[in-house]
């Protein structure tokens, strides 16, 4: 038997098409932040900017941390004000991306039967905040 199995949540646990998963994404993400003065291409482009800070990151901050540093210097205090904003829309609007999603009705079972023989791993690239992470965690059929 193994000693873990490490499992990749991102299309394997949780099947997706990438694109259009961040299509769906960052539509709804636009579409709220355009309310409170956030311009469409930029928000996406200076998320992206941020996003590839937290790939950069040498650990010595969170990629929390990394990310508001990098988007904030585009957005100024505005960035730090709305940051609840931000993970309000983690909360509710993010939600609606799950529809860009597949779902594998096997893998709860799987996953349930695994954990009774050796220690489970669930992997992702830390760029979402928590709220998202245990969202798309939900969506594949498990419990954060």
């Amino acid at each position: 038997m193994f000693d873990a199995i490490l499992f990749d949540l991102d299309g394997t646990l949780l099947p997706m098409d990438q694109d259009a998963f961040t299509k769906a994404y960052f539509t709804l993400l636009s579409k709220k932040m355009a309310e409170h003065g956030y311009e469409s291409k930029a928000l996406i482009e200076n998320i992206w900017k941020g996003t590839y800070g937290m790939i950069q990151n040498n650990g010595s901050k969170t990629n929390e941390q990394v990310f508001w540093d990098v988007f904030s210097q585009f957005y100024g205090e505005k960035a730090i004000k709305d940051q609840l904003l931000f993970e309000s829309f983690y909360e509710n609007e993010f939600q609606k991306a799950q529809a860009s999603c597949g779902k594998n009705e096997m893998v709860p079972e799987i996953i349930k039967s695994l954990k009774k023989e050796t220690t489970l791993i669930l992997a992702t690239n830390p760029i979402f905040p928590k709220v998202a992470t245990y969202s798309r965690i939900r969506w594949a059929g498990l419990e954060p």
